[in-house]
């Protein structure tokens, strides 16, 4: 509003208060608040706001996790400080606005006509001339002049002659009483709509936040706020076919309960696909239910709010609302019959290994995910032929990733998973996400078992091979077979009996012996290093680097991947003879099968897991999740808005400029002296010409 940037001067009180009244009103005070508030709102937008507390640990470190948090980081704009510097953003703002509005105010009502003539000479735009008209005539032209050109201006008769002063752009100097308008209303309207006003209403009622776990029913009237709170948002969980009427406002340190003046029953919830599997489309059908008994239908989409007795309930998000779930049970790692379990999603049950209580799991049903694109682009051919794997090499990573996606995208639906949870006596939980059905890759059908150690890493899969009867059956039991030593024997007999040449029985024994041995290496029976057991790939692997020269290990180990895969095909057969199924014959499919299975049997030791559980069958469930607001502050932000508009439109496009023409000579002269100038608050190209234009027309003769 003004080139200075002192505040409010006050002649009254002391020195401090004299200071900071000055202070406060100050547009250096005003533009630092603003320069705060941008830098805060950065860091907002950069680091995720209300995100749990190991994510930040996971990010930053212990050191700095805490540090950030003690400073309100993680939920900036709810932090006190920054509502603090936006309270005394709007106190210096209004003293601001309270200081200048007096003087625009008298600016506006004043044309300045007192100004001396000799003043006239010192403007940039200034012209002069005679006339051959009297000064009534002269003063008649001015008028003309003036009214055609849309100034509005006053004349004063003197002494000598007659000076004529008027102005455009007037509004200029409102647009800044509009802009720092909009900024105090913008900020009071954040401030009602924010933490504040609910933290007060929780420190005036003795509210506190509630930090346990529990149903929502079952808390406390010491953590709830009555419905005729002012202001709020909060989110509201509502399953299918069940109602809610009670929204939970996160805070920094806590929930609290809203309590809503009605009910909202979800009756269906609509989600629609694109080609690819991508939701497209979410929608809620809802019935509100008032306190006398009124029932309101109505449909909530994305960015389509529905508004009622002044609460928006927008669609924010969807969830599980407790599918139901049938899962199959195979133990890992040691016989045993499957087994089948039922839950539903956010429920908990036990899994018992033993009659010891200590060796007992519980399973957590974590999630339901019936639609699940992949990238599936650039499938890379891990289902080599095992013989050729050269085991001196490096085998990489157990575990790898389900998909590999590499290249262009090509996404595809691979049908439902499920997500849950193995927690022992301990508390210590690892997550695991199982695939429904088979997925093709590589040219094999597999099935995806996902597992991670914490939620901030990403699952690792195992790829199970699917049998002619789409199942993991088969390498289940081969996987059971491969760990009972008189499976293993019989499989090396069979497999010398077909293979070993006639008439020749002491290489027969050699042979079997050695196909024994892979296969208990294999197995993890047979510990080649004690500091460091293992089992798979790398038991062959640490068994070769031990024991057989440098020189010959390339040959050693594709002959031991031979009769290691030999022996599998052989034990296979045998777990299918068992199960009553025919056994597999040699050909293309059988050997991507087989090349798959010792892989992922291998893989399968790195697989941390008492019991693998699949998903046999689901009954789903659906849940939204509703964002409720009054914001009765909204109005206030939307007006301020406007105004910002209207200021900034009219100080950068409205300018102001004042004119001054001075008729000189005597009432009865028969010709005068005419000398014009003009002010602007900003020199443009656009004041030459006008001025220029102006004073042809005036001075003409």
């Amino acid at each position: 509003m003004s080139s200075s940037t002192a505040g409010l001067e006050i002649r009254r009180g002391s020195r401090w208060v004299q200071e900071s009244v000055e202070l406060l009103s100050s547009m250096r005070f005003a533009i630092a608040l603003l320069t705060i508030i941008c830098i805060a709102s950065v860091i907002g937008t950069v680091v995720q706001q209300h995100q749990p507390p190991v994510n930040y640990v996971n990010q930053f470190g212990p050191f700095w996790a805490e540090v950030f948090g003690r400073l309100g980081l993680y939920a900036v704009y709810s932090a006190g400080w920054f509502l603090l510097i936006l309270a005394f953003l709007v106190l210096s703002t209004s003293l601001c606005i309270a200081r200048h509005t007096p003087k625009i105010l008298a600016d506006l009502r004043t044309t300045k006509e007192g100004i001396r003539e000799s003043a006239l000479q010192a403007f940039h735009h200034k012209a002069r001339g005679e006339l051959a008209l009297t000064r009534d005539q002269a003063l008649a032209r001015v008028h003309e002049l003036l009214a055609g050109a849309g100034w509005s201006g006053k004349a004063q008769v003197r002494e000598g002659g007659v000076m004529v002063a008027a102005r455009q752009g007037a509004t200029n100097k409102l647009g800044y009483i509009a802009a720092h308008g909009a900024i105090v209303l913008i900020c009071i309207g954040g401030l009602f709509d924010g933490d504040l006003i609910v933290r007060a209403q929780m420190a005036l009622l003795g509210k506190t936040p509630f930090t346990g776990g529990g149903r929502i029913s079952e808390i406390g009237a010491g953590h709830r706020l009555s419905p005729a709170n002012p202001t709020f948002r909060g989110n509201l969980f509502v399953p299918e076919g069940a109602s809610a009427g009670t929204a939970v406002i996160n805070l920094t340190d806590g929930v609290v309960l809203q309590d809503l003046p009605f009910q909202i029953e979800l009756k269906k919830f609509v989600v629609e696909y694109y080609d690819t599997g991508m939701p497209k489309l979410f929608a809620s059908d809802i019935v509100v239910h008032d306190a006398d008994g009124t029932k309101t239908v109505a449909k909530v989409k994305v960015n389509e709010p529905f508004i009622h007795k002044g609460i928006a309930i927008y669609q924010s998000s969807f969830e599980d609302g407790g599918s139901r779930l049938t899962l199959t049970g195979r133990p890992f790692g040691r016989p045993g019959a499957p087994f089948e379990i039922k839950g539903e999603v956010g429920g908990v049950t036990t899994l018992s290994k033993g009659s010891d209580p200590k060796d007992a799991l519980q399973l957590e049903f974590t999630g339901l995910r019936v639609i699940n694109v992949e990238n599936m682009a650039a499938e890379s051919a891990s289902g080599a032929d095992v013989r050729k794997v050269d085991l001196a090499g490096s085998l990489g990573e157990h575990l790898g990733s389900g998909a590999r996606p590499s290249g262009d995208k090509k996404l595809r639906n691979v049908g439902p998973s499920v997500v849950y949870k193995l927690r022992d006596a301990s508390g210590q939980a690892r997550e695991y996400s199982n695939y429904m059905l088979p997925v093709d890759l590589d040219g094999q059908k597999v099935f995806l078992a996902g597992m991670r150690d914490s939620p901030d890493q990403p699952f690792r899969y195992l790829r199970i091979p699917a049998d002619d009867r789409d199942t993991i059956g088969d390498w289940m039991d081969l996987r059971a077979a491969l760990a009972d030593p008189a499976s293993r024997a019989e499989a090396a007999r069979r497999y010398v009996r077909k293979v070993s040449p006639e008439g020749k029985p002491e290489l027969a024994t050699q042979l079997e012996a050695s196909v024994l041995r892979a296969l208990t290496l294999f197995s993890g029976d047979e510990v080649v290093r004690k500091d460091a057991p293992s089992a798979g790939l790398i038991a062959l692997q640490d068994f070769i680097e031990t024991g057989v020269p440098e020189a010959d290990r390339a040959r050693t180990s594709e002959v031991l991947i031979r009769i290691l895969n030999g022996g599998l095909f052989e034990l296979l057969n045998l777990v299918r003879e068992r199960g009553g199924h025919a056994a597999l014959q040699p050909g293309e499919a059988t050997q991507r099968f087989m090349s798959q299975t010792v892989l992922s049997l291998s893989d399968s030791f790195a697989y941390s897991a008492p019991v693998l559980l699949s998903l046999s069958g689901f009954e789903q469930v659906q849940a939204s999740v509703f964002q409720v607001t009054r914001a009765p502050g909204k109005t206030l932000v939307y007006a301020g808005c406007v105004l910002l508009a209207i200021g900034v439109f009219a100080m950068l496009y409205i300018r102001e400029r004042r004119l001054w023409i001075w008729i000189e000579g005597p009432a009865d002269a028969t010709s005068t002296t005419v000398t014009m100038a003009l002010s602007a608050t900003r020199q443009t190209l656009d004041n030459d010409k006008e001025f220029d234009a102006l004073a042809s027309r005036m001075l003409k003769t």
